[in-house]
């Protein structure tokens, strides 16, 4: 089982990109496409005040008849914001996405400090590379060789 901390330090960019909740939805969604990403933390200083995502902007702006130039981002983030801690397993990640229907989860140290963020293609890719280090380790057993 691997730590959150494990898959955040492996990870090529670990930045966590973040808007403020005056910022306009446009802004945020160019900051996701030059970035490559599906989510921007919200942020009022230090303190996450909410997550903005692909789904929210389908949700509460293309369906809704909204303009992203028009709107902030506190209108139609998502506030109720689900995180984990560093020492958390993929496993406890991957239960709170599938029951929480989540795509990214901040990351939080035990001082409340944003320390990352992880995506479920994160926890993929680790559980995959964990899969293939088991399977490599299986067939040395049972070929005999090291």
């Amino acid at each position: 089982m691997t730590v959150v901390a494990k898959i955040l330090q492996s990870k090529p960019d670990s930045a966590v990109h973040t808007v403020a909740p005056s910022a306009s939805v446009l802004d945020a969604l160019q900051l996701m496409a030059d970035r490559g990403i599906g989510a921007v933390l919200v942020v009022e200083g230090e303190a996450i005040a909410g997550i903005f995502t692909e789904r929210d902007y389908a949700r509460k702006i293309a369906l809704m008849g909204r303009t992203s130039a028009a709107t902030q981002v506190r209108d139609v983030m998502t506030s109720a914001v689900r995180f984990v801690r560093p020492d958390q397993t993929s496993e406890q990640c991957m239960q709170i996405m599938s029951t929480g229907r989540l795509r990214h989860l901040p990351v939080v140290d035990s001082h409340g400090k944003l320390v990352g963020m992880i995506s479920i293609g994160d926890l993929v890719k680790d559980i995959i590379s964990e899969q293939k280090f088991i399977i490599e380790q299986l067939e040395h057993y049972i070929t005999g060789t090291h």
